[in-house]
């Protein structure tokens, strides 16, 4: 089972997600941000958006919206924008 287990964020509404199996990948936020929802209401202030945190595998915000990590990579993979480093090696 894959567990997110880093969240940095970056510049916008992106963060730089690192998984269990070392795979990784920079995840634009702004069309998630564009659904409507009120656990995604807060997330619009970029300072609130960066107090992302991870507990037990999944991206978590204080006000308790909670990503897994498998959506989180799954996101990735259809933007084609996830690193694989052991296949990028090979």
């Amino acid at each position: 089972m894959i567990k997110l287990i880093q969240a940095t964020p970056q510049s916008g509404f992106t963060l730089k997600l690192v998984f269990s199996d070392n795979s990784w990948g920079e995840l634009d936020f702004k069309p998630t941000l564009q659904l409507t929802g009120s656990l995604l209401e807060p997330l619009r202030d970029p300072m609130y958006f960066s107090r992302c945190f991870i507990d037990m595998g999944a991206l978590c915000w204080p006000n308790g919206l909670e990503l897994g990590a498998e959506s989180l990579r799954q996101k990735l993979i259809n933007n084609d924008a996830l690193h694989e480093p052991d296949r990028e090696a090979a």
